[in-house]
Formats: structure tokens, sequence, C-alpha cells
């Protein structure tokens, strides 16, 4: 079936679905990686419904403290980034219940959506009031400018292969078997791609901003009540949404729900591995870790495509 059989309703509402669902399943891969970290340091850990015990608990909570209208928007902004994110990106490839919004060109406002919440982020916490504010936005920022480079890089070399900045057409390129997905057509841009995703996914060793070490600086304890749900929310969505571009672009996409789930789980995990192993790095060490390797296979990647 072709995306455009669904009028205008029916696609609106399994838009919502898609969207609480990716919610709901962003929430239990949080709850999985915080088990999973604690075995691993030798401890029981939480169970993996306490994400949605922690939304819950401070969804209905107040608070008198005033910061500014940007501060309050930071997680706004971040949510709707997400958000914008996943509308754009076909989940299901050839079912137009999960086609989402996707159009010609819309890798570019993908692109553009990723890095919105991570900016609007970024404005919140400079109107926080705290002292410390700019450190963490500065090295957020300066890590997040690293590691767009190689992605970014690995993004060229996926368009000037396939002739086309549309991700359902990049996704269809890549139908007819495991041997036709990127991540074995195009190498060195999936090499760039995924060490770009330990960046953005900001566990270790890249937690710049949310390094346990540094959570009195945290969004955690700046932001509290309704705008810690709005924040985690939008967290447990972008995660997904990241999952799933990535999956679109390198491994065929998905043509079932549960094909979905498999993909999204295991390109997710791939940053909880090497952050299980892997000490923090500190903030020169990251630039310099993404603008070297990362880079240089993108660079090879874009050089390979147009050469070859």
């Amino acid at each position: 079936m072709s995306p455009v059989e669904l009028s205008f309703f029916p696609k609106l509402f399994w838009v919502v679905v898609s969207v609480l669902a990716a919610i709901a399943y962003g929430l239990v891969i949080g709850g999985i990686i915080r088990k999973v970290m604690a075995r691993i340091q030798g401890r029981i850990g939480p169970p993996v419904y306490q994400p949605y015990i922690d939304l819950f608990k401070v969804l209905f909570q107040r608070t008198a403290t005033w910061h500014g209208y940007m501060f309050y928007m930071g997680p706004v902004f971040r949510a709707t980034g997400a958000i914008g994110l996943f509308l754009l990106i076909p989940v299901v490839f050839g079912d137009p219940r999960f086609d989402n919004y996707s159009f010609n060109g819309d890798l570019l406002l993908v692109m553009y959506f990723m890095f919105f919440g991570c900016l609007g982020m970024a404005l919140g916490a400079a109107d926080g009031g705290h002292p410390h504010s700019v450190i963490a936005v500065t090295r957020g920022l300066s890590q997040m400018t690293a590691y767009e480079l190689p992605f970014s890089l690995a993004v060229v070399a996926i368009v000037a292969q396939t002739g086309s900045f549309s991700v359902h057409q990049i996704v269809a390129a890549q139908q007819g078997g495991i041997g036709h997905w990127f991540l074995f057509t195009n190498p060195l841009a999936a090499v760039a791609a995924f060490l770009a995703f330990l960046g953005m996914n900001m566990y270790s060793p890249f937690d710049i901003v949310l390094a346990p070490q540094e959570i009195p600086i945290g969004p955690p304890t700046e932001y509290n009540s309704a705008f810690m749900s709005i924040l985690m929310s939008g967290r447990a969505i972008f995660a997904v949404s990241k999952c799933v571009l990535y999956m679109d672009l390198f491994l065929g996409g998905a043509t079932s729900v549960l094909e979905a789930v498999v993909k999204v789980f295991l390109i997710y995990f791939w940053s909880i591995f090497v952050g299980a192993v892997f000490p923090r790095y500190r903030t020169e060490q990251a630039v310099k870790f993404f603008l070297g390797w990362p880079t240089a296979a993108g660079v090879a990647a874009v050089l390979a495509v147009m050469l070859f």
C-alpha cells in the first residue's frame, strides 16, 4: 500500500499511536539500561518499570521557582525536536499506518530536528542562573559540534550513493536482502555514523553533560516537577527516534513492528555496551576522538562513493 491511501484523520490517529508507543518503548529501554548497568557494577538495580514511576511522580508536581521563560522552554524544545524527528521518518517501511509524514527531501529537515532539541536545552540552561551552567553548555555544544561532522559526512555519502534526500527512498534502496543494507554496501559511512551515535546518546565515555559525577549541575537537578516529566518523555522518544533513523539509513529499515523493535533495541544498546567498558572522556578528549577516526571514515566514505 502507498502512504497516500490513508486519509488525514486515520493517518493522524496512527501518528499519535506511534508517538505514544515510542515514548513507552523509550522508557522501557531506559529501565533496561539501568538494570543492565547495575548488574555490571554488581548491584541489583531498580526495576525495569522504574522510569514510569519516576515520570508519574514528577508529572503532577508543581514548582514555585522562577528562572525565566527560556529556562522552562528548554524541555519543551527538547521534546519538540524529538517528536518532530520521529514524525518525519518511516518506522515500518511499506505500512502506511507507520509511514508518518515522510516526504521527498525530508532528510535535511530530519537533521535540523536532531539538533533543535540540543540547542533548546542549551538556551534553557543559560537562563537557569546556575554559575556552572555556561560550563555545561560549552561542553555539550563542543561535543555536539564534533560528532555532527562524521554523522553529516556519513549522510552525505548515503545521499550520494542513492541520489536522494528522502529517507523513504533510502530505505527502498536497501530492500532485497541484508546484502543491500548500507551497513555492508557502504561500511565506511556506517562506521562514521555509529561512532557519532555514541556521542549522540551521551552515555559513557561521552556523558559530558549528564555525568553522574556532575549531577549537581545537570538537568536532572536543574529541572523539577512537570518540566522534568517533559524532559524525561522527550529523552525517551528522542532515543527511539535516533535509532529508527539509523535503522532506516543503514539497516534496511523495518517491514514489521517486531523487526523495528528488535533493531531499535540492538542499535541503542551499542552505546550501552561501549559505555560499560570505557571510562568517561574529558571534553577535549571527546572532541579529539570525533574529529579523528570517525571523521576520517566519513571523508573516506564520501570519496569512495564519488570515485567508485
